[in-house]
């Protein structure tokens, strides 16, 4: 599983990153957590808002951190 944080580095950006690993950890998630801050790269993935989740090419969360139930219970879907 590949999972892209997209953002510039704003205090959202840096909360959903952190969010993101903490679910992977408390998860036992095989997968690799990228920080994304290139704008043209955010842009082509149709993300005008930030910051944004992209799992394995698909945006999930765009303009918001998903509280961590949320974001868990996403993952944990997608990895099974």
């Amino acid at each position: 599983m590949i999972i892209k944080v997209l953002g510039p580095g704003c205090t959202s950006c840096v909360a959903l990153e952190r969010a993101v690993r903490e679910a992977v950890d408390a998860l036992g998630l095989d997968a690799s957590v990228q920080k994304v801050e290139d704008y043209p790269t955010i842009m082509g993935y149709g993300v005008m808002s930030t910051p944004a989740l992209v799992v394995d090419e698909q945006v999930l969360f765009s303009g918001r951190v998903p509280r961590a139930a949320q974001l868990r219970e996403t993952l944990a879907r997608l990895a099974s």
